[in-house]
């Protein structure tokens, strides 16, 4: 008979290590402009649904229906999510995720993309291109090359990205924030591709939550249209 101080002590579980969060990038001009447009479009729809006369309510109605998803899926939607094992893309209309290793590659033009391994092409909405920032950041570049560059510190010193620091260490070419990001995607890439964790399949989900009331905002203005 087993008594109660020889039986072996139960095993403590294991602490459960929380999952590192995913980084997330956003626009946040994009953001700012969207909030203001659809400030806008509220403040006057609204008069016009409550102060109308007529056909007025129900067209100002229709309209906002149309609008204010738009509005919101092209500004405050888009937004890229990268994780350990995969980067999930948040365009206008569509939810695109990709496991980092059905990544075949990233390519920064007039517009920031990615390319699965299966061919496709997705665009990153989230990260606009900015000709002006980088031509700004190609003439901090050429400066601090020949030996002007203060960073982003001026006088008072701080060194921002590409300036040397107080240690005399160069954090590399001065580069546009898009373009930045850009190389952070590329470097988690690398590192997780052969990750076991980041195999899967593409996949892409329509975003019907912008699509429906886009569509009905569409019917309702093209029926009191035609029967006006």
């Amino acid at each position: 008979m087993t008594t109660p101080e020889s039986q072996p002590p139960s095993p403590q579980p294991e602490p459960q290590v929380p999952a590192p969060k995913d980084r997330v990038y956003r626009s946040p001009a994009g953001i700012a402009g969207g909030v203001l447009l659809l400030a806008l479009a509220l403040w006057l729809g609204i008069d016009a649904v409550v102060a109308g006369e007529g056909r007025t309510p129900w067209t100002a109605a229709a309209a906002l229906l149309f609008l204010v998803p738009l509005i919101a899926a092209y500004t405050v939607r888009p937004a890229v999510f990268a994780g350990d094992d995969r980067m999930r893309v948040r365009n206008p209309f569509r939810l695109i995720v990709l496991p980092w290793a059905q990544v075949e590659s990233f390519r920064s033009a007039y517009s920031n993309e990615v390319f699965s391994e299966g061919g496709d092409k997705y665009q990153l909405w989230a990260l606009p291109v900015s000709l002006r920032g980088r031509k700004k950041a190609a003439r901090q570049e050429s400066r601090r090359a020949a030996g002007g560059g203060r960073g982003r510190g001026g006088l008072l010193g701080g060194g921002g990205r590409g300036a040397a620091g107080a240690g005399g260490v160069d954090d590399g070419p001065v580069r546009a924030e898009a373009d930045k990001v850009m190389d952070e995607l590329r470097e988690l890439w690398e590192a997780r591709k052969d990750a076991e964790g980041s195999r899967g399949e593409v996949s892409v989900r329509w975003a019907w939550e912008v699509v429906v009331p886009v569509v009905v905002g569409v019917v309702g203005l093209v029926v009191l249209w035609v029967t006006g």
